[in-house]
């Protein structure tokens, strides 16, 4: 059971001078070994707000994205158990105790909000990509892009290499986890409002996460995505040449091509599965 002396709190931080000395406030003095700030290029006094509230600061020379500072501040923490936390007033300080509580019998514990929490457009997207999800890994997902969990830092050092720069650090690191045999826990929490805008963008940043989470998955369970493709287009060809067959007396191309692209693309899933087998016992 891992505890807040052996805790580094990391919050990536851009233009956020609005809730970032609320944010530290609330943590001060729950005993956390370090609470560290990477600000991430910002153009406002977010970082003179953060040092005055008591916390450290690491700055970038210019904004690299929200996913470097977290890697960033992972490369940084001087503890063996790392807590991730937004600086807009969202995460609750106060649950901070219950996320970094079961660490140790797991490698992470996420704060998974429920959907009343968020927006209609926010909600349905991560509905969406939860239950993608929850299907190419086997298992149920509550909440894919949630900021707010805590983690071995050993865990997050193994995965940093997949991390992207961007938002889409919380679906990178909580699928790379659970696939690569990680054991990870969902506890609930209550997201707030936020100070100030968000800078997610849902179009681009959506479609984003798609491709991680097909990313991820193909990484180390590559049958998840071709098995399915496969068996649709062995299934249609086999069902469109029978229909020739029955109607026309014969049996189309395209039938016959529909049937060996299926059998290629399992062919190909299970010389991926076998390297990904192969990358596992490493």
């Amino acid at each position: 059971m891992a505890e807040p002396r052996e805790t580094s709190v990391v919050i990536p931080a851009f233009n956020e001078s609005g809730g970032i000395g609320r944010t530290i406030e609330g943590l001060k003095d729950r005993g956390f070994a370090e609470i560290m700030v990477v600000d991430d290029g910002s153009s406002d006094d977010t970082a003179d707000r953060a040092r005055a509230a008591g916390a450290r600061v690491v700055r970038h020379p210019y904004n690299k994205g929200n996913g470097a500072a977290v890697k960033t501040g992972i490369r940084e923490a001087g503890s063996p158990v790392i807590l991730l936390m937004d600086a807009d007033t969202q995460h609750d300080p106060a649950e901070a105790l219950r996320l970094i509580g079961p660490i140790g019998d797991y490698d992470m514990v996420i704060g998974a909000r429920s959907l009343s929490d968020q927006s209609f457009v926010r909600a349905m997207g991560n509905a969406i990509f939860r239950g993608l999800a929850s299907w190419l890994t086997g298992r149920e997902i509550p909440d894919l892009t949630s900021g707010y969990r805590a983690a071995k830092r050993e865990a997050l050092l193994e995965v940093l290499h997949l991390l992207p720069n961007g938002f889409s650090y919380p679906t990178t690191s909580c699928l790379s986890l659970m696939k690569s045999g990680r054991s990870v826990l969902f506890v609930p929490i209550t997201a707030h409002a936020r100070v100030g805008t968000s800078k997610i963008r849902p179009l681009r940043d959506g479609m984003r996460f798609i491709l991680i989470i097909f990313k991820i998955v193909t990484l180390y369970a590559p049958l998840r995505v071709f098995a399915p493709i496969a068996g649709l287009s062995f299934t249609t060809g086999l069902a469109y040449g029978i229909w020739n067959v029955l109607v026309h007396d014969k049996i189309p191309m395209g039938s016959a091509l529909l049937i060996q692209l299926g059998v290629v693309v399992f062919l190909f899933g299970l010389i991926s599965e076998q390297i990904a087998s192969m990358q596992d016992r490493r």
